[in-house]
This record gives C-alpha cells, sequence and structure tokens, in this order.
C-alpha cells in the first residue's frame, strides 16, 4: 500500500513538474509578447487621450476668440447680446475654410468620422486614411468653434484612429492587432472627451469592433483609463453635468411612461437620421446641377447656420449649455419644442453641408429636450404617480443617443457617468431598449451603419455580408499549371459566351455567376484595353465557398477568442 502510494505520489509530482516547466516556457514566450502589447496599448491610449483634450481645449479657445467670452460654457447666453452681423459673418467665415482645407486635403470634400472608423476596422486591418483624417480633425475643430452644430465625439474618434494608423504601419500590425489597437485608441479618445472610461471601453466594443472578445477587453480597458486620466489631470474628477435634484422613481407604475419616452425618442432619432440623409441627397444635387463648387458648400452651411443662430444661439456649437439647463429643468415647455425643431435642422444642415463633427453631442441635446418635454406634460397630467421632469430629460438624452449610435449598452453607461446619477437606472434602460428596438428597424441598425450602406459599404448585416468583398479572386483560383486545373479550352469557350470573371474582382462579384450559370468553376482572365483578355486560370465553386468558410471560421476566432 506505501509503494502503491509513493509511485502515486511520484507521478503527480513529475506531472506537476513538467506543468510548471511549460507554463515557465509558455511565460517566457508569450508573457513580454503580451506584456509588450498592453505597453503599445497605454501609449496610444495616451497619446490619443491627450488629442482629444488637445482637441476640445482648441475648441474652447478658438471659441472664446472668436465670440470674445471668457466662458464658453455659457457661450449661448452670451451670444444673445453680440451683434447680428457678428453671428451672421462667423460661421460663414469658418465653413469657407472648412471647404477650402477638405477641398485640398480631402480627395472628395467630406470631412471623415466614426463611420470611417467603422469601415476601417472591418475591412482594412484597423488603419484609416491619415491625410484625410487630420484634414477632417482640422475641419470640425473650426466648424465646431465657428457656429456648427454638431458634435466633438466624431472627429476625436477619427482622429484618435489616425493615431493608432501611424503606429499600425510602424509595428506592421496583422488585422486582428490592428483592430484591438483601433479599439485602444478609440475608447481613450471618447474616455478623454466625456470621463467616462467604462462607456470609452464599451463603446469602442460595441460601436467600432462590434464584439466583446476577451483578447481585446483587457488593452482597451488599459486604453480607456489612460484616456480618462489624462481628463481628469485637467478637469478633475467632476462629471459633464450636475443634476439639481435627486431623480428618483416615486412608483414603479411610473415605468410604462418611460416605455412611451422610448418610443417617441425612437421616432425622432429616426426623423433626424433620415432628414440628414435626404438633405445630403438634395444637397448634392443641387451642387451637381448648379456647378457649385464643392469648397462653397460648407459656407452656405455657414451662412444659414448664422441666420437660425441670431434667433436662436442656442444652436451654436455642441449645446453643453442648454443640455444643462435642460437636464435642470430650466427651460420652459413652450421652448423645449421650439429649440427641437431647430437645433434639429440645425444639425441637418452642418452634416449636409459637410462642415464635420459628429452627432452624438447633439443627438444628446435633442434627447433631453425630447425628455423634458414630455415629462413637463406627464407630471403635470399625472401629478400624484410621477417624479420630477428631469428624469425624464435624462431618460430622454440616453434614448435618442442610443438610437442614433445603435448602441444601448455604452449610450447608457455614458449617460451615467456624464450625469454621476446611478439611482435612475431602470428609467433609462427602460427608454433606451425601447428607442432602439424602433430605431433598428427603420434604419440600418445605427446612423453610421446607415452612412456606410448609403456608400455601398454593407456591413449592418456583419461579416457573412461584406467577407466576400475582401476575398480577391486571384487569390483562390487555380492556374493552368494546377494538378486540377480546368479545361483550358472549356475556359475559352465560356469567355466567349461571356461566362468569366477578371482577375481584379472579388468573390462577391465571383459568386452571383455560379448562382446564374450553375457551373461548377468560372474562368478568370485579365482584361486589359486595346488587348484581348488573358487566361490566368479558372475559380471553382467549390474553392470559392472554402475560401469564404476559412474566412467566416476567422472572423468567429477572433470575435469569440
Amino acid at each position: 500500500m506505501s509503494d502503491q502510494t509513493d509511485t502515486q505520489i511520484d507521478k503527480w509530482t513529475k506531472s506537476a513538474t513538467q506543468k510548471c516547466v511549460g507554463a515557465w516556457s509558455t511565460m517566457r514566450k508569450v508573457g513580454p509578447g503580451q506584456i509588450q502589447f498592453w505597453f503599445i496599448a497605454l501609449v496610444i491610449g495616451i497619446a490619443a487621450g491627450g488629442a482629444a483634450l488637445f482637441f476640445r481645449k482648441g475648441i474652447e479657445a478658438l471659441q472664446a476668440f472668436l465670440y470674445g467670452t471668457d466662458d464658453v460654457q455659457s457661450l449661448h447666453t452670451f451670444a444673445s447680446s453680440l451683434p447680428w452681423y457678428l453671428i451672421l459673418i462667423i460661421p460663414i467665415c469658418g465653413g469657407l475654410t472648412v471647404g477650402i482645407i477638405l477641398h485640398v486635403f480631402t480627395p472628395d470634400g467630406r470631412a471623415r468620422s466614426v463611420a470611417d472608423v467603422i469601415e476601417g476596422a472591418a475591412l482594412h486591418d484597423g488603419r484609416v486614411e491619415t491625410r484625410a483624417g487630420l484634414a477632417s480633425a482640422v475641419a470640425s475643430l473650426i466648424t465646431l468653434s465657428t457656429g456648427g452644430s454638431s458634435g466633438r465625439e466624431g472627429p476625436v474618434v477619427h482622429l484618435a484612429a489616425v493615431i493608432s494608423t501611424k503606429v499600425l504601419r510602424l509595428i506592421n500590425a496583422d488585422g486582428v492587432t490592428g483592430r484591438d489597437l483601433l479599439g485602444c485608441a478609440v475608447a481613450a479618445a471618447v474616455s478623454a472627451s466625456f470621463n467616462a472610461p467604462i462607456a470609452g471601453a464599451l463603446f469602442a466594443l460595441e460601436v467600432v469592433l462590434r464584439h466583446f472578445a476577451v483578447h481585446s477587453f483587457a488593452p482597451i480597458v488599459i486604453a480607456s483609463v489612460a484616456g480618462t486620466v489624462i481628463n481628469r489631470l485637467e478637469y478633475g474628477g467632476m462629471t459633464e453635468f450636475s443634476l439639481g435634484n435627486s431623480n428618483e422613481l416615486q412608483f414603479y407604475v411610473e415605468l410604462p411612461a418611460f416605455l412611451m419616452l422610448g418610443g417617441l425618442c425612437g421616432f425622432v432619432a429616426v426623423i433626424m437620421m433620415r432628414s440628414i440623409f435626404i438633405a445630403e441627397d438634395v444637397s448634392n444635387r443641387v451642387q451637381a446641377y448648379t456647378g457649385l463648387p464643392r469648397w462653397l458648400r460648407p459656407a452656405l452651411a455657414g451662412a444659414l447656420l448664422g441666420a437660425i443662430a441670431i434667433f436662436y444661439p442656442h444652436i451654436i456649437g455642441v449645446g453643453y449649455e442648454t443640455l444643462s439647463r435642460a437636464l435642470t429643468g430650466q427651460i420652459l415647455l413652450s421652448d423645449v419644442f421650439v429649440l427641437v425643431v431647430w437645433k434639429t435642422i440645425a444639425v441637418v444642415i452642418t452634416l449636409a453641408g459637410r462642415m464635420g463633427g459628429g452627432i452624438f453631442s447633439p443627438s444628446l441635446m435633442i434627447g433631453a429636450l425630447v425628455g423634458l418635454g414630455f415629462g413637463l406634460i406627464a407630471t403635470s397630467v399625472f401629478p400624484d404617480v410621477s417624479g420630477y421632469a428631469t428624469l425624464y430629460a435624462l431618460a430622454g438624452m440616453g434614448a435618442v443617443a442610443a438610437a442614433v449610435l445603435g448602441a444601448p449598452i455604452s449610450t447608457t453607461l455614458i449617460v451615467f457617468e456624464l450625469t454621476g446619477d446611478w439611482q435612475t437606472g431602470l428609467a433609462v434602460m427602460v427608454a433606451v431598449s425601447m428607442s432602439t428596438a424602433i430605431a433598428s428597424r427603420l434604419v440600418d441598425r445605427s446612423f453610421f451603419l446607415t452612412q456606410l450602406e448609403r456608400r455601398d459599404v454593407h456591413l449592418a448585416a456583419g461579416p457573412q455580408a461584406y467577407l466576400l468583398s475582401l476575398l480577391q479572386v486571384e487569390a483562390a483560383m487555380r492556374p493552368p499549371d494546377h494538378p486540377r486545373a480546368a479545361d483550358e479550352d472549356e475556359c475559352w469557350r465560356m469567355v466567349d459566351n461571356g461566362v468569366y470573371v477578371d482577375a481584379k474582382a472579388t468573390l462577391q462579384a465571383a459568386m452571383p455567376i455560379f448562382d446564374q450559370s450553375g457551373v461548377p468553376f468560372v474562368p478568370v482572365v485579365r482584361v486589359t484595353p486595346d488587348a484581348p483578355p488573358e487566361l490566368l486560370g479558372a475559380l471553382f465553386h467549390l474553392d470559392a465557398l472554402k475560401a469564404y468558410n476559412s474566412a467566416l471560421a476567422a472572423t468567429a476566432a477572433e470575435e469569440h477568442g
């Protein structure tokens, strides 16, 4: 019995020793790389957070200089006392400057924003345009400083993506690493902009990467914390908005009212998004019909914004003063709906006029105003079973923003972190869930994904819809010297009948040919002007399906790894 025990102990000891040696070997091989990766994530987080802080301080400094105020947080109140011609001229000059910058430094005269970052994550291994991105950041800074009615999160997110792209090219990172570091940059930028580390990390995962893989979580959190530290070194640990009273649900019977508010906010978000797209289409047609130079388009938008701002200075810039007043109930019901209409019109003009900026901050302001208006009515009709109207403003702020971003989780958290009010979770969550459920069925999931769909970039349906566009026909085809190559004579007969695919095409163009013709393979040719087609090989349906399946498997491994 003792010999058996000694033998068993020896086996356990030997097994434990082998495991320790294996663990040490793994730590030596993988550990430094993991630590190095986290260090890079930290550096990117600091750089992106610093860029976001610089962007915000730049807006404040330029606004203070142009409008002549010492307190940009009360810019709307101060602007109402300025001469009307100054309110009109500043946005025009800003729009003209923006138009020239975008005309010179971008190929299409369009400012880059969050949608381009999402496209970079999905289709370009985490890379974005750097030259156009830097120009867009400068243009958006000028827009927000000179009366443009948009938000700072869009340009800040793209600016952070430019920083990560520079690093990715320097270290020659692969697609998985590229997307992870892009997520780190985005998380840090959002965290530094709003002093919201939790929401920053989840925004990067939910909106940009669109998955919650474990391998991405740790470095993104590290970068998000770094961005928050950058913000707090300048602004301290204070929340962006201070709520005047305690927002608490009086009774659970009040929850149906927040469901109704969520439904209303969902429709408001859809109206705002579709208005932007319709206005953009109309502007494009007018520009094409009249031959208007593209650099003049933002200046005309600035003129319209200046004309509105003469009577409603609340539309100028990000709009945090009006948002703060809505959250504290300092706006009358008669003014709420007027401000909602004019702020929406101003946002539409700014974005359709290609002045730059984001849509998140305007959606917060519009949502808070809608929620306050709903709350003022609800609390006056049912005073015995309702709480504060400002609670509805808080819930409306989250509901419209979540519907626009298509990001209920990160938006809910960013509302809590912006206000520091964690006691009203039920109301906000109910409104957010209803608004996103409605809006996601009336647009392509979010404002950003709808923007991409309008550019024929199909990401809303998931990887199964866009992976085919990433796979090159030439990489999957069988050349003529392949052991199981297609018959050359048959290939030429098919080419003569118009059944072939260009070597530069992707599987997205090739797969419909298989469905329409029912053939097992398609000839692959190189077509050059003034020359007969050159046969390079054949793409077999089976090989195309194998390539697609491998891409799906790799994507699933990344998203669940």
